[in-house]
């Protein structure tokens, strides 16, 4: 949980809807400019994803996380010496992505499935409260660093958290499970991991129903999550009550993934999913025009947070479910492409409509589309295979 939390999926996305507003007031850039560059983050991080998942199957979670937090901390510090130069600040964006991805639950989660089947979905829902964390912990670090100095000292402050906090902890405190150790249900009766080969996935009709599900939802999500201070501030409210606004996100997502998670435990997957992936809908309705109230906007970010922690609890576990643990890593990384790229080009999409029409309305009415397909097309997924220590997985 703290190596998510101190990871390069949380902070970033935490700390530019905090300092977006000042680089474009120091700097100059349009607010598409400056997301173009979390855009190149999350592109490139998401097209490493495959390969990252397969060294993690490879070598294990552990020495690709750490070299990955490392990574991470420094290039993040970077950010804090970036010159008057777009490309420059492009350039950091793309250090950032290639060097971090080994710290998002495309490696995290492989353990966590590991070690956990019959309470997976809780265990996931608890690993991925490390990005709630990031969004309690971070904007108001920000914000306390931006109104004591400078937008620049931000990122410095911030990246002390991978490499002072998540690295230690990884090195002393983690490890996979040993063969003996694993839950009968992930490796077969030769004492392999059960499940799909890469191929086999990619052939079949499930993966591409979760990766569209998946890049609608990030399509329509990520740029609300960048956005959302500065859609605050366009309804009247005070940079800080937007930036609590964040925190209640954070809420919505911390209770998102626990409530979430034991439901899945519990109930088909899909069905849990689907109700709530709908409920961001309503949240983009509310968050349309400029003189929404502020409990109103409050209710609103709680919405979009709970199924943005749903989200990721669902690819997660529905990878393990699915298509079984012989080839997670492999298989999370192309899931998390389309999370990735979808979510980081959704920033320069809500930025490129603010910019041309001077607010966010147009935006999220097709964002409200995107919730709607990306939530009903998860209910042709059908029945999960059962993976077995004597059957490598009957019941479609």
């Amino acid at each position: 949980m703290t190596g998510v939390a101190t990871g390069a999926s949380p902070i970033p996305f935490n700390t530019l809807p905090i300092v977006i507003g000042p680089i474009n007031y120091a700097m100059g850039w349009s607010f598409q400019e400056i997301s173009i560059g979390i855009a190149i983050y999350g592109t490139l991080g998401a097209i490493l994803a495959p390969a990252v998942g397969a060294l993690a199957d490879r070598v294990g979670t552990k020495p690709v996380a750490m070299a990955s937090l490392l990574g991470f901390g420094l290039a993040f510090g970077l950010m804090a010496f970036v010159p008057d130069n777009l490309m420059a600040f492009y350039g950091i964006w793309a250090l950032i992505g290639i060097v971090g991805i080994g710290s998002t639950p495309v490696s995290w989660s492989r353990t966590i499935n590991l070690w956990f089947y019959e309470n997976r979905g809780l265990a996931l829902g608890i690993l991925l409260l490390g990005t709630s964390l990031a969004g309690f912990v971070v904007p108001q670090i920000a914000n306390a660093v931006l109104e004591a100095s400078n937008w620049r000292n931000v990122f410095l402050a911030l990246a002390a958290l991978p490499i002072f906090v998540g690295l230690p902890l990884a090195y002393f405190l983690f490890r996979d499970p040993l063969p003996e150790e694993r839950p009968l249900q992930v490796a077969s009766s030769s004492g392999e991991l059960s499940g799909k080969t890469l191929r086999e996935t990619l052939t079949g009709h499930r993966f591409w129903i979760l990766f569209i599900s998946i890049m609608c939802i990030a399509l329509a999500y990520g740029g609300a999550h960048i956005h959302m201070v500065q859609m605050v501030q366009m309804h009247g409210l005070a940079p800080t009550t937007a930036a609590s606004v964040m925190s209640v996100v954070a809420l919505g997502i911390f209770s998102g993934r626990i409530i979430v998670g034991l439901l899945f435990d519990r109930f088909w997957a899909p069905a849990i999913a689907v109700p709530v992936l709908l409920l961001p809908i309503v949240a983009c309705y509310l968050l349309i025009g400029t003189s929404t109230p502020a409990p109103v906007i409050f209710v609103a970010g709680y919405l979009l947070g709970f199924a943005a922690g749903a989200e990721s609890d669902m690819i997660a576990y529905l990878s393990s479910r699915y298509f079984g643990m012989k080839s997670y890593g492999r298989i999370y990384g192309f899931l998390y492409m389309p999370f990735g790229i979808f979510s980081s080009l959704s920033a320069t999409m809500y930025g490129a409509v603010r910019d041309q029409t001077g607010n966010y309305d147009l935006v999220l009415v097709w964002a409200m589309a995107l919730f709607f397909v990306g939530g009903m097309i998860l209910l042709l997924l059908g029945r999960y295979p059962v993976w077995t220590p004597k059957t490598e997985g009957a019941a479609q």
